[in-house]
């Protein structure tokens, strides 16, 4: 079935979800959200609440309001464009990374186990490289960030543990341009956006819409202003604004086009077949290796306690967002979740999106 995305908006029918989010505001967890919840290929709700900060003269969020989707940006655009090159037979998961990018393992002391690590490990989280390092510090140029990510040491052995890694992505989006091409954000913007008909979606928003787009923090210590329009995370800033851990723009509408395309076994609201069958089932499918990790192939599945509350069953991928965030799909409920905050507003500080979003997925379930 070829999803319709004709909108009807059910505020009554999901007024329990749509309570959680007023009542987060209220609680100053967050300062506005839009969400979109699409069930058996139709938007059945697409709403949202708040303003863009907690100045009462602050633009009010709307169904349409575009948000910084920060690590959401992961799948929608990063394992999206994976998905395509392996399709066309131009990424082999198997490949290590190294002999795409070779600055990966030359010069690297024997033993260090990096060039055993592959495309498929990077995309699963379990290359061995670490969560994070705050390589913006000393790396402000483009050129010496990506460097900096290339001669970073495992810190395990390959497939030994699972760690999810920005890192990781990094490299992923650089591996991914030299197998296209292409830029990332080109190669989206016409082998994905244009194909789903996004509307919001892309990297770096024109100045020109700035004023239009949710503030997600008053930077004091690194960029020193408010951040507006432009990606939020520091490593991708310094990229340029597009790397393949963070960088994509969208609404609520756009992220539920791409959930329904993934549902609908990769074929877009027109029929056309974006994804193979085959590769929307691979890459969402949860990886045996190592022991106990909840990673698919770039996506996350839901392991207790999760994001995603108590109700997606175990075939459900998602993401989360560290700017508040999240996409969850229900493949057997044909059902998919969007939500959008700034809960980085004014600063990161605030942690309890990490309690609204499953309070806020099961309260979709009292309107199903």
């Amino acid at each position: 079935m070829t999803p319709s995305l004709a909108i009807s908006n059910m505020r009554t029918r999901f007024a329990a979800a749509h309570t959680v989010l007023e009542q987060a505001v209220c609680d100053r967890a967050l300062p506005g959200a839009a969400y979109g919840i699409l069930l058996d290929g139709r938007v059945v709700a697409l709403d949202a609440v708040g303003r863009f900060t907690y100045e009462s003269d602050s633009p009010e969020v709307t169904a349409e309001t575009v948000f910084d989707l920060a690590s959401v940006t992961k799948v929608m655009a990063t394992t999206a464009v994976a998905m395509l090159l392996f399709d066309r037979g131009i990424l082999d998961l198997d490949t290590p990374v190294g002999e795409i990018l070779p600055g990966f393992v030359i010069g690297r002391a024997p033993g260090s186990h990096k060039e055993r690590v592959t495309m498929r490990m990077i995309l699963a989280h379990s290359s061995g490289l670490p969560a994070y390092a705050r390589l913006f510090e000393q790396h402000t140029s483009a050129n010496a960030l990506l460097r900096a990510c290339l001669q970073m040491p495992l810190e395990a052995e390959p497939e030994t543990r699972a760690e999810y890694s920005d890192i990781g992505f990094i490299l992923l989006g650089k591996a991914l341009e030299v197998l296209a091409g292409d830029h990332l954000a080109r190669y989206f913007q016409r082998e994905i956006f244009v194909p789903l008909a996004f509307t919001s979606a892309g990297f770096c928003p024109p100045t020109s819409m700035r004023s239009q787009i949710p503030p997600t923090e008053n930077d004091t210590t690194f960029r020193k202003r408010v951040i507006q329009g432009e990606v939020h995370d520091e490593h991708a800033s310094v990229l340029g604004g597009c790397g393949g851990h963070a960088g994509l723009f969208a609404g609520a509408l756009d992220v539920l086009r791409f959930a329904a395309c993934i549902l609908a076994e990769g074929r877009t609201a027109t029929g056309e077949q974006l994804f193979q069958p085959d590769t929307v089932q691979l890459f969402g499918t949860r990886q045996s290796e190592p022991p106990g990790t909840s990673r698919a192939l770039g996506w996350d599945t839901p392991t207790a306690p999760s994001s995603s509350g108590k109700k997606f069953t175990a075939s459900s991928i998602g993401h989360l967002g560290y700017t508040g965030t999240s996409l969850w799909i229900d493949r057997e409920r044909k059902l998919a979740v969007v939500l959008l905050t700034n809960r980085t507003w004014p600063d990161r500080s605030n942690k309890s999106i990490q309690q609204i979003r499953p309070t806020f997925h099961d309260a979709v379930f009292v309107g199903l």
